[in-house]
Order: structure tokens, then sequence, then C-alpha cells
């Protein structure tokens, strides 16, 4: 009864009429109305709350009749423009600037993403309601819901479709521009590296403190996260399964920093007096020793200290790189450190192998260790901002106080050495005697970190880092060049010098003399020298601070000899500073090798003069080669690939260079063949004279008045030559003089001959001779001969018989004929 009272309020009030007569039909009838009126009611009551849902979803009632397709926003497609505008300007940008500014216009498109996504958020969740409202559609065979609520259905699933698909877009935007950040950021970090003229601002403005002054929150989160990383590590290595072997690291780590150094130190000097013959040789190894066991002590601690962090299986993988880069920097810090105590030697200043002063190795004790210690320090820094990917700035605020620490550093040392010194004249005293190699290499260091004071002032960060690490790396490179070339000379001269043991039983081995054994000693040194002075080149060239370690330089010596890596004519415009580099430091090492083969190592072997100039000037020749090929190899041209200059020369020869390649090509048979050295006495084309020097294009002979005379290679094979020295031939005195006929042939023949045995030029064998040349009526021709040692002496000694003859011959006296008068005879017409 209430519910057909409730229907009934509910009919009046929606307009029903309700007549009094209900209530007097009978109750079958009246159950059957109320039934009916409750049906219409529920029907009513649908109908409303659909047409209130499209009333509220703002669909007009025209366009129900089919999806929509989904229309972009205004903002959107605004959006969308700054995104792709923003990657052209990308593309094209080269200052950091410039990239800059685009980073933060990419940050601002992220954060106008995040607003419109928070914008749609609530209307795809109020869409989402309305769907809930509806329920789930009904399923196959089941009774089918009302047109009006099917039609509702589908308008609010196409309105639900256009928002993802919106959202989609926002997202995709979003995440395009946070992509693009991320590679601006590395196109930062990768120009603070490869970009040395990258202006990033001076070290005294607010930007290069801003990581001090406002620290970055991403910066501060990831260093945090990394500082947890190592202490999550450390935690780990103290657990009780790991306990034990850490404390065992630990402390051995700390006993051989403790004690190391010191027993190692006294090793080296008992092995140093001991088994080392006196000699030069004792200092350079006891510097060499002193280096190794430095490097090796420091690099075994380090790997001792981070195998407690590494060795437990939960350690992350950025503890892990972050350790094996530790280990490697400290092989150069220890290398830095080594090379400082080795070089000051301030415990033995008599075995201190560089010309230094004590109290000037004194004043310098602690630069070795603190700039270690910075390279140590900063180059962890480094390591840490690169594996945890820091901001820019804070890259180049490291990068900017590693290279300011270190050039002041190299300053000093300089500064300091030289202010010593100044104070020993001073006081009367003499400081040590240095050469100008070693004066041009202070000057450098100098020079260098004043370049690196003010790239820093200006802006110029990246310049002032890369300058920094070479300035630190050639220092490191010279100074173990100079270190191993003392090594190895005193090692050569040591082992093969006939007073030690070591040489003693090789000339006894091989019965060899003791100018053998020199030759040896000379010939081992050079060739260390040269494979050392190729292998700091190479490191040069092609090392970098940190990355270089000695198995890839030799591996990359390995492949320039082998010819890999000139695959194709490529001439990058980094390169040619290498290659002019690598021609001077050739031509350089060509020149020390010339004068080191004709002063040291032929002329303690037993060849003549000439066959030595020839040896010399042949080997110039394939040096200068040698030279130019390497040359052209560091510039990036192959050597297969020179096709083309032989196509040129070729083309020159045909039209104009026959002569000099002709001259060139006979230049190399007299220097292989020698049918003329220098030295011989020849005659070509009228001219006779020495050959003083035998040279690519031409030969240079000197005449008797000291006067010079340019014959061509090509005469000298192509012409009959009169070689007056060849094979040690002897020069012939032949004086013919005229007596009268009464003359006593025995008398003149015995005082010519006593006049030629008893000069010192004339040989004895064979003997002086006189022949009866001649017989006319003006008397008698008697010529006489003998031989001297050599054609070059027939005319002084020629003109010392005439004078001995004519005395003797006054003093027998005996006369000579005397020529007829030439009688003239005057005709008259």
């Amino acid at each position: 009864m209430a519910l057909t009272l409730g229907l009934t309020g509910f009919m009046e009030k929606n307009g029903y009429f309700v007549s009094r007569r209900y209530y007097s039909l009978p109750n079958p009838l009246r159950a059957y109305l109320q039934l009916t009126c409750l049906l219409l009611a529920l029907i009513f009551a649908s109908t409303t709350g659909i047409a209130f849902a499209a009333t509220s979803s703002e669909t007009p009632a025209e366009n129900t009749e089919a999806p929509v397709k989904p229309a972009v926003s205004v903002q959107l497609i605004s959006l969308q423009k700054q995104l792709d505008k923003l990657k052209q300007s990308v593309s094209v940008s080269t200052s950091d600037n410039q990239l800059n500014t685009l980073k933060e216009t990419a940050l601002a498109l992220v954060r106008d993403a995040e607003i419109l996504l928070e914008e749609l958020k609530p209307k795809r969740e109020q869409l989402q309601t309305q769907l809930d409202v509806l329920g789930p559609p009904p399923a196959a065979g089941s009774l089918a819901e009302t047109p009006v609520v099917a039609q509702q259905r589908r308008v609010l699933n196409t309105r639900k479709v256009q928002l993802d698909g919106q959202n989609d877009q926002v997202l995709a935007i979003k995440t395009n521009a946070e992509n693009l950040s991320t590679q601006i950021i590395a196109l930062r970090r990768s120009a603070l590296k490869s970009q040395i003229a990258l202006n990033s601002g001076s070290i005294l403005g607010a930007n290069f403190w801003s990581p001090i002054i406002n620290p970055n929150a991403d910066d501060d989160r990831r260093l945090k996260d990394f500082i947890q990383e190592l202490d999550d590590a450390w935690h780990a290595a103290w657990e009780p399964e790991w306990r034990f072997g850490t404390a065992i690291y630990l402390l051995l780590s700390l006993l051989m920093s403790v004690f190391g150094f010191k027993f190692l130190d006294s090793l080296t000097a008992w092995f140093c007096t001991k088994c080392l013959p006196p000699g030069p040789l004792r200092r350079s190894f006891m510097a060499s020793a002193t280096t190794l066991y430095t490097v090796l002590i420091t690099v075994t601690v380090a790997q001792c200290f981070t195998q407690t962090f590494t060795r437990t299986p939960d350690v992350s993988l950025v503890v892990i790189d972050f350790s094996h880069a530790f280990v490697q920097l400290m092989f150069f810090s220890a290398l830095v450190a080594g090379l400082g105590r080795a070089f000051l030697s301030n415990q033995r200043p008599s075995w201190r192998l560089p010309a230094i002063a004590d109290e000037v190795a004194a004043s310098l004790k602690l630069f070795p260790p603190l700039l270690a210690s910075c390279i140590m320090i900063f180059g962890a820094i480094d390591l840490m901002n690169n594996m945890i990917n820091i901001s820019i700035s804070g890259a180049i605020f490291g990068n900017g106080i590693s290279a300011l620490l270190m050039a002041l550093t190299a300053a000093i040392i300089p500064l300091r050495a030289n202010r010593i010194r100044r104070n020993l004249v001073s006081n009367g005293e003499k400081p040590e005697a240095y050469s100008t190699l070693a004066g041009l290499i202070h000057f450098a260091i100098g020079v260098t970190a004043l370049a690196i004071l003010l790239s820093l002032l200006v802006g110029y960060i990246a310049l002032a880092k890369f300058l920094s690490y070479k300035l630190v790396w050639t220092c490191l490179v010279l100074s173990c060049l100079y270190l191993l070339i003392h090594l190895c000379v005193d090692l050569a001269e040591s082992l093969f010098s006939p007073n030690s043991r070591a040489g003693k039983a090789i000339k006894q081995s091989l019965n060899i003399d003791d100018r053998h054994l020199a030759q040896a000693a000379t010939l081992l040194s050079a060739t260390s020298k040269v494979l050392l002075i190729l292998l700091a080149v190479l490191a040069l060239l092609d090392g970098t601070f940190g990355s270089t370690t000695p198995i890839s330089l030799l591996q990359k010596a390995v492949e320039l000899l082998s010819g890999e890596g000139l695959e194709e004519l490529n001439i990058v415009p980094a390169n040619l500073l290498n290659s002019v580099i690598c021609l001077l430091v050739g031509l350089y090492v060509l020149k020390v090798a010339r004068r080191w083969l004709s002063q040291e190592f032929l002329p303690k072997t037993q060849m003549d003069s000439g066959i030595k100039t020839s040896a010399v000037t042949l080997f110039s020749n394939i040096g200068y080669v040698l030279v130019i090929l390497l040359t052209l190899s560091v510039l990036g041209i192959q050597w297969n690939k020179l096709a083309w200059i032989v196509s040129a020369l070729s083309v020159g020869i045909g039209f104009g260079l026959q002569e000099i390649v002709k001259n060139f090509i006979s230049g190399i048979i007299l220097l292989t063949e020698r049918p003329v050295k220098v030295g011989d006495l020849i005659s070509i084309s009228g001219v006779e004279g020495d050959i003083r020097r035998i040279n690519v294009r031409a030969t240079e002979i000197q005449l008797s008045d000291r006067s010079t005379v340019i014959v061509p290679n090509s005469q000298l094979i192509s012409q009959n030559v009169r070689n007056a020295t060849m094979a040690n031939a002897q020069g012939v005195v032949t004086i013919a003089l005229t007596f009268p006929l009464d003359l006593d042939i025995d008398l003149a023949q015995s005082l010519l001959i006593e006049a030629y045995k008893e000069h010192e030029s004339i040989l004895d064998t064979p003997e002086p001779s006189v022949k009866f040349s001649q017989l006319s009526p003006d008397g008698i021709v008697l010529s006489v001969t003998g031989l001297v040692p050599s054609p070059r002496m027939v005319s002084n000694t020629k003109s010392s018989l005439l004078y001995s003859i004519l005395k003797r011959l006054r003093a027998a006296d005996v006369s000579l004929a005397v020529a007829a008068p030439i009688r003239t005879t005057t005709s008259a017409n």
C-alpha cells in the first residue's frame, strides 16, 4: 500500500492524473495498474538520467548520429610546433651558450606538457565515471539496452578516445622534450672534451661558482645516490661472511703502505751496491727501481683497498667501474710521485741522476707528492662526475679547479728552483750546471702554466683542462724517456765493458777484441734510444693522460710499423699538427743518428774514410725516405694510395725530370757499386781532383787550387773516368834530363839512382831505375823513375828530387846539355 501511494504521488508530480475511481477498482485490477505505473516510472527515470548525462558531456544532440574524429587542441599544436623548432635549432647549434638556452627551452616545454597533462586528467576521470555509471555493455545474447543508452555510450567512448589520444600526444611531446634535454646535456659534455675553444665563462664569474652557491638538486641527488652505493658496498664488505677477508685486505694495505717503501728502498740500495759494478749504472738503476717499486706498491695498495668493495656479490656496477678506473688513475699518480722521488733522491744525494743541487732538491721535496695528490683527487672527481652524469656547470667547475691547481703547481716548481739558485749565487756558491734543453723545458712549463691561467681567466675552461693534462702527460713521457735512456745506455756500456764480468765472458766466449765490444755497446745503446724515442713520440701524439698504458702504447707502435690503420686516404685537420711534430722529431732523430754513426760507431771500425762517408750518405737518404713516409702515415695518407704521386712523377719524368732522376739513380749506383768513392783522385773530361762528396744529384771534385767542380753523377757512370787511387794505386815520379854527348853515363846513372834512393818518399820496392830514353845531336836524354805511395805525392816529391839532383850534379861537376839557340833569318823583298 505504501509503494502504491508513493507511485501515485510520483505520477501526480509528473502530470499524471489519478482519479478517485482508482480506489473503487477491484484488487486485481488495482495490482495490475500499480505494476504498470512502476514500469513507466523506471523508464522515465532512466531516460531522464541519460539526458542529464548527455547534457553534462556538452555533446549536441544533432551530432550523436556518428562518432566525431578527435580534434587536436590549439595548445597541443603549439607544443608540437615548439618541439619541432627546438629539434631544428639543436641540430644546427654549435655554441655552448646556444645549447644552454635550448636546454632551458626544452625543460620549459616539459613543464608545459606536464601542465597540460594535469588539465586533461580530471576530464578523463569524469568521463570514466560517466562510463562506470552506464556500466559495461551488455553481453551477446542478453537483453539489448535501449537506443538512447547505446547512443550515449557511443558518445562517451568517442570522447574517451579523443582525450586518450590527446593525452598520449602530450606524453610523447614530454618524452621527446626530456630526451632532447638529455641529448643537449650530452652534446655540451662532449663539447667540453672535444671543443677546446669553447668559452664557458671565466672562473671569476658567478656562473662558474654556481655549483657551490646554488647547488643543483639533481646533482645533489646523484651524488647522494653514488655515496649511498659506496656506503652500501662498504657495509656489505663488513657482513659476517665477508668481514675476515675485508680485515685482511685492509691490514695488507696498511702494512705495505707503512713498511713496503722502506724495505724495497733498502733492498734496492743493497742490490746496487753489492751486485752492480761501480759506475753510472748504479744511479740509473736506483732511479728506475725507485720509480718502479713506488708504482708497484701504490697500485697494489689501491687494488687491495678497492677489492674490499668489489668482491661482494651485491655491489653495483657503478662502484665496480669506478674502482677499476680509480686503480688505473692511481698508476699515473704513483708514476708522478715515483719519478719525483727518483730524480730528487733526497735520501741519497750522491746517487742523484740529473744535475740538481742539494738545496734545490730539498726545496722541491713536497711538490711531486702534492702534484700526484692533485692528479689523484681531481681525477677521481672527474671519474665520478662522468659516471653519475653530473650537470654541465658541475663538470665545468671541477675542470676549472683541477686545471687551476695543476697550473699553480707547475708554475711554482720552476720559480722556486730558480729562486734557490739565485740564493746560492748570492751566497757565493755555484749552482748546478744544466743543459740548454733543460732550460727550454723549464721555460715551456712556465709558458704553459701561464697559458692555463689566462685561459681560466678568459673563460676557456676546456682549453685550460686540455693544456693542464697535456702538460702533465708530456712531462711524464719526457721524464720516463730520460730515465729509460740513461738506464739502457748505462746497461749497454756496463754489459759490454772489457772490465766487467759480463764483458770478459762475452770477449772470451766469442773471441773478440775490445773494439768489437765497444761497437756492440754503441750499437745496443743507439738501438734502445731509437725504440724509446719512437714510443715517446707515439705517446705524445696519440696518448692521453689517464688512458694510455704501456700495453696500448706497444700495440700502437706495432700497428704503425705494420701499416694498419692506413686503409684510406683521409687527412684530418687535427692530424696536421701531429704530422709536423713527427717530421721535426724525425729530422732531429735522423740528424742525431747521422752524428752518432759518423762520430761514434764508424770510427771504431776498420773502414776507410770513403766507405764511411758513403755509408753515412746512404743512411741519410734512406732515413729521409722513411721520415717522409712516416709523416704521410701520421697525416692520414695511406701508403697504398700514393699511386697519384707515382703518376705525377712519371709525367714529370717525361717532361722535365729525366736528368734529375738519371742523376739520382746514378748517385745510388755510385754509393752501392763504388767505382769512385770519397777521397779518390780522379780525372774526367780534363778535370782532375779529389772527390770530396757524393750527393744525390752531383759529385763535388776539389782541384789542386782548392776550387770545386760540380760534376753530375750521370757523367761518372756514362763517361770514361780515370781513378788514380783505386785499389791503393801508387804514384810514379819520372824525371827526364838531357846531358852532353861526352857524359860519363855510369856517373850520371849512379847520381840519379842515389838521389832517388835517399829520398824518403820513394819506395824501395820496386827500386828506382834509369832508362836511356833518347840520343840526339843535342845530347843524351836519361829518364829516371821511382814510385811513391800515393799519386798525390808525385808533385811534391818531383820538386824535392830536382833540387837534390841539381846539387849532386854540380858537386860532381856534371853539367846538363845547353839547348842550341834559335836562329831567325830576315828576308827582304
